[in-house]
């Protein structure tokens, strides 16, 4: 087992290796300052991360992004549950969900900013709200294919409503759900980045804006380069092992 391990995080290490030579390559036949060299980009990271204060913004978007995620999450399984479960409803919000999906992410940000202020709950909001139609989507197709004949027996046995749906109408929809998540995340933090570029005055965001203004290429490419790191960690720590737990039916439990 563990030498399967290790053959993984080998394989999975070359598409890394790859771009890392090609860009280090590339920087050396460019021979610019708009194109820093891995090293540039690593020394750079290495100074924001222990002489500066990259981990201060780092945790406050990693904390919006957590935030934000929780609402999306939570209101998105509520509308898509119920719009799944019932027809009507469906049929009622089925356009309002369209215009949703379709309004670009900086408007609904503006407007944010603009209806609530400058203010951190403007900006939770706005990375939620344009999450949570994703979510009811995935969700809702999941509600509208569970089993029927599931349902129908555990009502013959007249299952408590707490039991039926914690035990046997949820876990139907966990692989939807945890679908929404994994593509959620990914959305989530690109969003709460352009979220603090406009109006916040910490995190990633306003940081790469800074850098930005200054052509600071190698910064903007540290910030970046560290907080998908953080990304990648919570995708192999909890989203990955979470998503094979529920591939194999665990959710389940014991009866």
């Amino acid at each position: 087992m563990i030498v399967s391990g290790i053959k993984r995080l080998l394989l999975g290490a070359v598409p890394l290796v790859t771009l890392l030579l090609v860009w280090q390559g590339a920087a050396l036949l460019l021979d610019s300052s708009n194109f820093p060299s891995v090293q540039q980009v690593f020394v750079s990271l290495h100074t924001h991360l222990f002489a500066g204060d990259m981990l201060h913004h780092l945790l406050v978007t990693l904390l919006r992004v957590l935030l934000s995620f929780t609402i999306a999450m939570l209101l998105g399984v509520l509308i898509g549950i119920m719009m799944g479960a019932f027809p009507r409803l469906n049929q009622a919000g089925d356009s309002l969900l369209v215009i949703a999906l379709n309004v670009p992410a900086l408007v609904t940000i503006m407007l944010c900013y603009v209806w609530f202020g400058l203010v951190e709950a403007a900006a939770i909001a706005a990375v939620a709200i344009n999450k949570i139609p994703t979510v009811v989507v995935m969700v809702r197709e999941g509600a509208r294919v569970v089993d029927q004949d599931l349902l129908d027996v555990a009502k013959v046995f007249q299952v408590s409503p707490l039991r039926y749906f914690f035990k046997v109408y949820l876990p139907q929809l966990y692989p939807f759900i945890m679908a929404s998540a994994r593509s959620g995340l990914s959305l989530i933090w690109k969003i709460v980045l352009v979220v603090e570029l406009l109006g916040r005055s910490d995190g990633v965001g306003f940081q790469l804006g800074t850098y930005f203004q200054f052509f600071d290429i190698s910064s903007i490419l540290a910030y970046t380069l560290a907080f998908a790191a953080i990304i990648l960690v919570i995708e192999g720590l909890i989203m990955r092992p979470l998503d094979r737990f529920i591939a194999r039916g665990g959710y389940h439990g014991q009866s």
